[in-house]
Formats: structure tokens, C-alpha cells, sequence
């Protein structure tokens, strides 16, 4: 199936099935972001980003959340 077949089906459906297409791509998209940020941590990929980060924090350059 062809990315345009793919977006033809989707705007096809009944707005029930959308809904429920909806709720499962969320949920699959945020897996696959969870993964990915899961590996970036423990290959290091993070490491030089969250340095950074820290050092700003540590010389007052953060703000409250």
C-alpha cells in the first residue's frame, strides 16, 4: 500500500472507526517516540545536550516551571 492509498483509506473511514484509528496512531506514535528517546539516553546520544542544560541551570539561566 501506497502512502496515498494509506491517506485515502484513513479519510474514508466512518467517524467512529477515525476516532478509533485516532486513539491507536496516538498511542503508536507515542510508543515509538518513548523508544526512541530511550535509546538516545542509553547510546549517550543526550549526554552533551543535558550537560549543557545543566551547566545553564547551574549558573542561574533556568527559569522556575
Amino acid at each position: 500500500m501506497t502512502l496515498q492509498q494509506l491517506e485515502q483509506t484513513v479519510s474514508e473511514l466512518p467517524p467512529e472507526q477515525f476516532a478509533k484509528f485516532r486513539e491507536w496512531f496516538l498511542a503508536f506514535d507515542a510508543d515509538n517516540w518513548d523508544r526512541q528517546i530511550e535509546a538516545d539516553v542509553s547510546t549517550g546520544r543526550l549526554d552533551r545536550l543535558v550537560a549543557e542544560e545543566i551547566a545553564k541551570h547551574r549558573n542561574g539561566e533556568s527559569t522556575r516551571l
